[in-house]
């Protein structure tokens, strides 16, 4: 069968064919570029613990040691303190890393796959496509004909794929503007980010607004400003007295010494396709979607687009298309995003809008720094990992379903579990090799070697059910659970998210949770069922 061709090689398009890969699935990246990233100290991205843990499970790169992971953040409103938080296990950190970094990282593990072919210096400017197949013919030095099983557009806001498809791209166009500098300096608050809001050194005019400050690796901190709105040009003078007075105004003195390593304006828009689905080709990352007010971060959405789609697409290349399956990317994703887009827009007035409001809204100003902290940490419903509760390959009328503290749909807890082979391991190590994953909690079973309880209780029972299922699955045990009972027994998708939970062994339940999971059964299945 042809490979799936992926349009774009920035982390959503070297994501995905990673994830496609570690599922046997061939494919084609087209990279318009020579193949390497530019150094751009000031383009970083902001991680979170699921989409870190991804990265880390494809590129077996331990990404903390290339990035950073804080120590607390700091949120102020002129002089005052208004929230302090200190990162530990039970509330990890995000990871902050400058792009090329994580792309490197990315081509590294990439270079030695052979079931990727990187094809640089190619840009697509067609694409035909045939119930069998898509073709794809690109233009450049080495532009040729390319043939494809399927066909992902990563490739961006300005998406070839998109366009070509003619598929509307709506939304609102510098919902904010940031100007943005890289630096390597001494802060007093080393390995602390700092969300500090109307700072007193600024005392009047719509500059008053917002500076983040976020430490990098080797002492370096990225610095965001939030810009007026408009299109005033940020020029360089403007954007170095505003370094300066920041640091003065952060150290108490004279400003400090600093190396400058590299600027920018970066300008925030928030659109999102109507179609992310158009027959054998699809749309992932900011191709389908842009966001970002507020302190969300965009790239996490694009990288749960690639988590969310390699799975299905693996199976479809494998097994053959199971149409239910492919439409419910579109289903899940979409969804998720647009409900992040209308958290953000209907924040941004109250968050945005100045002194008259703030006068109306009692303690405002201190629900304004709960919404920008969860949009900055990845929480709240404006950075919380997206559930799909609503998906259409939710099962339904489970009667033994019993709720745990994971709701249906939402992202599983990384709890430490024993595999077939008697090691322990977290449970996200187990995911992006698409099978389902089922998990008895069972109390005890980690202090007792695995062969002392294997043949032991209910588990001969339930590695039969496992066994008969519609689809690979792998058995591992807990013990245990966030909210679950003993014997509850939990079903989790490729990519991470809980399907049911189950009250005990039930052969029946587990395998109609498991075929709906698969978009119900294929063609050939409800076939033979009639007769």
């Amino acid at each position: 069968m042809d490979p799936v061709i992926i349009v774009g090689a920035g982390p959503v398009g070297l994501t995905l064919a990673l994830a496609l890969a570690r599922q046997e699935v061939p494919s084609v990246l087209l990279d318009e570029g020579p193949g390497k990233d530019e150094s751009r100290p000031a383009r970083t991205v902001v991680l979170r613990e699921d989409t870190t843990a991804l990265l880390e499970r494809l590129t077996g790169v331990p990404l903390a040691e290339l990035g950073s992971r804080w120590a607390g953040w700091r949120s102020m409103r002129r002089k005052q303190v208004m929230r302090e938080i200190t990162f530990d296990e039970t509330a990890p950190a995000p990871l902050h890393i400058a792009q090329h970094v994580l792309t490197g990282a990315l081509r590294q593990a990439l270079a030695g796959e052979r079931l990727v072919k990187i094809a640089p210096d190619n840009r697509l400017d067609s694409l035909e496509q045939e119930p069998s197949g898509v073709t794809a013919h690109t233009r450049g030095p080495k532009g040729t004909w390319w043939r494809g099983s399927y066909l992902v557009g990563c490739d961006g806001p300005r998406s070839t794929v998109r366009k070509l498809l003619d598929i509307r791209f709506p939304g609102r166009t510098a919902v904010e503007r940031h100007a943005v500098a890289a630096l390597r300096t001494e802060l007093p608050w080393p390995d602390r980010a700092l969300l500090h809001r109307v700072p007193p050194w600024r005392t009047s005019g719509p500059s008053t607004g917002e500076v983040t400050g976020r430490p990098l690796p080797d002492g370096v901190w990225r610095l965001d400003w939030l810009l007026p709105p408009g299109k005033d040009l940020v020029t360089p003078e403007l954007l170095l007295a505003r370094i300066r007075e920041t640091l003065a105004g952060w150290t108490e003195g004279p400003t400090p010494p600093y190396e400058l390593l590299d600027t920018g304006v970066h300008t925030v828009h928030h659109r999102l396709a109507r179609r992310w689905r158009a027959g054998r080709v699809f749309l992932a990352g900011d191709a389908a979607h842009l966001l970002g007010a507020l302190g969300t971060q965009g790239l996490d959405e694009g990288l749960r687009d690639a988590d969310n789609l390699a799975w299905k697409l693996a199976l479809a290349w494998h097994h053959g298309p199971h149409e239910p399956l492919l439409d419910s990317y579109q289903a899940e994703r979409r969804a998720v995003v647009a409900a992040r887009l209308r958290a953000a827009d209907q924040a941004l007035p109250l968050v945005r809008g100045g002194a008259g409001l703030r006068a109306v809204v009692p303690g405002s100003a201190r629900g304004h720094d709960v919404l920008l902290t969860d949009g900055h940490l990845g929480r709240g419903t404006l950075g919380a990992p997206g559930a799909y509760a609503d998906s259409p390959l939710a099962p339904r009328h489970i009667e033994a379903e019993v709720p745990v503290d994971t709701p249906p749909g939402a992202p599983v807890a990384d709890v430490l579990v024993t595999a077939e082979d008697g090691a322990f391991v977290r449970l996200r190590d187990r995911l992006g090799r698409g099978s389902l994953l089922v998990v008895l909690v069972a109390p005890g079973t980690g202090v007792w070697e695995r062969k002392h309880w294997v043949t032991a209780g209910i588990m001969p029972r339930l590695a039969a059910a496992v066994t008969a299922l519609p689809h690979p699955a792998e058995l591992l045990v807990a013990e245990s659970y966030p909210g679950a009972a003993a014997h509850t027994v939990l079903l989790v998708r490729p990519d991470g998210h809980l399907v049911t939970a189950l009250s005990g062994v039930r052969p029946a339940d587990l395998y109609a949770a498991a075929e709906a999971t698969l978009g119900g059964p294929t063609r050939t299945e409800a076939t033979a069922g009639s007769r």
